[in-house]
């Protein structure tokens, strides 16, 4: 390994270690504190019932790719970008705090979105003063106060945003934090007015979650004084990512009537944002997508991220008011990047953004195979994997799983040691997922051979994986094994298998009858001498069922209370003989008629569940992120009987298939993960745009 990895492999392992430092922001302009009221934050849940400790693994679509840093660009020599950020984990929507390259950014790497403050060629410097939550985003540092979006107040209820905006004071002294959304509504994408004497927001108001709204939330643009938050004035009754021009015109984006994200303004005729205003007024042409705005101070230019029809690629552009007319930025510079969230210097001389940072930028360029993350039930471990479908060994000393599923059609399978220092390959060259470890032997893994998300007849596989453990040592990379397959060609599409805790029976997902429902077959000889017997007939889908591990039951996701609804999916359980068959009611009454639950996966002590929902709303407004085509992708937890709901993942990303053991993995030390480096994945930044924005272009 070259000094270079080395080096930026234990400053990984420092900054997930490091103790918190104090930035001193005596810099900054002193100014007013805002005489508002605070806002008691409840912050703490009073749990009677806590889930057991142990384990949970699980992936995210895209995120193991990202990559991201914070670059700007000199507007009058666009020649080159500069990274501002210091390549390690991901870094985001960033603002500049003074007209040089000081900016406070959000990063991931300790395991949750925080606030870290940069200046050229300088370590970052978290800021320590805010309470924990499991979300931050869009900070803004104005008269010396921080602004930002958090859920640091989660409500109890489903389908319930829970993003809002708060400020605290930014002198790093005290905790106190302010909230300025009101109780029970929702507030996105703050903007401060160039004297901070206003502030704008995409506000989705007090509305339950619509999941039809992920594509493009139906919020309003709300602004109000800084000093008297409560007197919120809705200038656009649609609309996003608004942005202040000097204190009189806010731009905002929003979807025009012709398909096109386009970018629109609000101008007041006044200073005290009085109900009498203009109607909004469109600003960029169709022919384009333009979003996520950053208005100039200078009131002639704003920056967009924009999507044309002759590139694949996301880039920044400076549009000019007055002549109507773009002026390329990113694409010159990096036009095989996206670039995301563009920010403008208060002298209107820079321009920044994030972007996929290359892989020939200095610091972190690849992923390890688990990454832990921020998890709000202190005894239970969240622990992202660089994969998908995980499954763990009866032991707890090594995870099988499919690696790259989204990229990659053959993708096989994989082993990987649960503390995430080596990777071996199983199997490969065939389409492989859902892996399920038996929990009886070490050398006996099922999974499903085939393409995924396909018809009740296309073929797919459930197959036996034999091989001998002794073959799991650090100097090989490929495990000699046998492969049995259990279902028949014939009988089209079977997969997800689950092994019973005796390790005699397997039950999976069958399409055979034309309806894709449940069977049991034989562990060893499949379904081959008779070794089949089904388990739920109907015509819906029961899908991805799980069993316990004290061997009563199974939990399955399935559509069966309304069967020609595919958009539906709610959690039931059966015993292995069909009988005792009931529905887990997370979400009661009319509520249930929405849930889309997936993933299911019981706790080691069989008490509990946890499985992946949409009964959370969303962090942030979706078009600022990659990658994000649905919108269900929280973990939640719940006991079988449908109490103690928690939610355990709340983010802008779309988590899955988690698993659960109850062991505490001990992941890599900072020694480990330098001789691991060589194993881990290049980071590519081969994301995609979401769908519902390249379908029009």
């Amino acid at each position: 390994m070259s000094p270079e990895k080395m080096l930026t492999v234990l400053r990984h392992a420092a900054h997930r270690r490091a103790t918190v430092r104090l930035y001193n922001p005596q810099k900054l302009n002193q100014s007013h504190t805002p005489k508002h009221p605070i806002i008691s934050l409840n912050t703490t849940h009073c749990h009677s019932m806590s889930p057991p400790p142990g384990t949970i693994v699980f992936n995210t679509v895209g995120r193991t790719q990202y990559g991201f840093d914070v670059f700007s660009v000199d507007i009058n020599h666009a020649v080159t970008d500069h990274r501002l950020t210091d390549a390690i984990s991901v870094n985001f929507n960033a603002q500049f705090i003074n007209n040089q390259n000081d900016v406070v950014f959000v990063s991931e790497r300790t395991g949750s979105p925080r606030f870290y403050i940069t200046r050229p060629d300088t370590e970052p410097q978290p800021l320590p003063f805010l309470p924990n939550a499991l979300f931050h985003d869009r900070p803004i540092i104005k008269n010396a106060n921080l602004y930002f979006v958090s859920t640091l107040h989660q409500s109890d209820a489903v389908f319930t945003n829970n993003s809002a905006l708060y400020y605290t004071a930014f002198d790093g002294a005290a905790a106190t934090v302010t909230r300025l959304t009101p109780r029970g509504e929702v507030d996105y994408s703050p903007a401060v007015s160039l004297s901070g004497k206003f502030l704008a927001v995409a506000s989705y108001r007090s509305r339950p979650w619509q999941i039809n709204d992920f594509h493009e939330l139906h919020t309003e643009i709300v602004v109000f004084p800084e000093s008297d938050p409560e007197n919120r004035v809705t200038v656009s009754e649609r609309g996003g990512w608004p942005t202040w021009s000097r204190d009189s015109t806010v731009f905002f984006h929003r979807i025009a009537e012709d398909g096109w994200w386009s970018i629109f303004r609000v101008d007041f005729t006044d200073s005290d944002l009085s109900e009498s205003r203009n109607s909004p007024i469109r600003v960029t042409p169709p022919g384009l997508h333009c979003f996520t705005p950053s208005a100039f101070h200078d009131g002639k230019r704003i920056a967009v991220a924009t999507r044309r029809k002759e590139s694949d690629f996301r880039h920044i552009e400076i549009f000019d008011l007055e002549s109507k007319t773009f002026q390329r930025i990113t694409e010159a510079i990096n036009p095989s990047f996206h670039h995301y969230n563009p920010f403008v210097s208060f002298d209107s001389g820079h321009l920044g953004y994030h972007r996929f940072r290359g892989e020939s930028t200095q610091g972190e360029s690849t992923y390890p195979h688990l990454d832990k993350i921020l998890s709000p039930v202190h005894h239970l471990q969240l622990v992202r994997l660089n994969g998908s479908f995980p499954s763990f060994s009866p032991d707890g000393d090594f995870i099988a799983f499919n690696h790259d599923l989204a990229a990659n059609s053959n993708v096989g399978v994989k082993i990987v040691r649960s503390n995430g220092s080596k990777r071996w390959t199983l199997l490969k060259g065939r389409t492989c997922f859902h892996n399920a470890w038996s929990p009886t032997e070490k050398n006996v893994i099922f999974t499903s051979i085939g393409p995924i998300f396909e018809s009740v007849w296309k073929t797919v596989q459930i197959a036996r994986i034999e091989f001998d453990p002794v073959y799991l040592t650090d100097d090989r990379e490929e495990v000699p094994f046998k492969l049995t397959i259990l279902s028949k060609e014939e009988t089209g599409n079977n997969a997800f298998p689950s092994c019973s805790p005796d390790g005699k029976s397997i039950v999976f997902r069958s399409g055979r009858s034309g309806h894709k429902n449940l069977y049991i077959a034989d562990a060893v000889k499949g379904e081959f001498d008779g070794g089949l017997r089904r388990l739920t007939e109907g015509d819906w889908i029961d899908t991805m069922p799980c069993w316990s591990p004290k061997g009563d039951l199974i939990a399955f996701s399935s559509n069966r209370h309304d069967p020609k609804n595919s958009e539906v999916f709610g959690i039931y359980v059966v015993r292995p003989d069909g009988s005792g068959l009931r529905r887990v009611e997370v979400a009661k009454g009319e509520e249930g008629a929405k849930e889309r639950l997936n993933h299911v996966c019981f706790s080691p002590d069989g008490e509990w569940l946890v499985f992946t929902a949409n009964l959370g709303g969303l962090c942030a407004e979706p078009v600022g992120f990659p990658n994000q085509f649905q919108p269900y992708g929280d973990l939640y937890v719940v006991r079988l009987d449908g109490s103690g709901l928690r939610r355990l993942t709340c983010n802008a990303y779309e988590n899955g298939t988690p698993t659960w053991h109850h062991r505490h993995l001990a992941l890599l030390s900072a020694g480990d993960a330098a001789a691991a480096v060589e194993d881990w994945d290049t980071l590519k930044g081969n994301f995609q745009e979401p769908l519902w924005i390249t379908c029009g272009i």
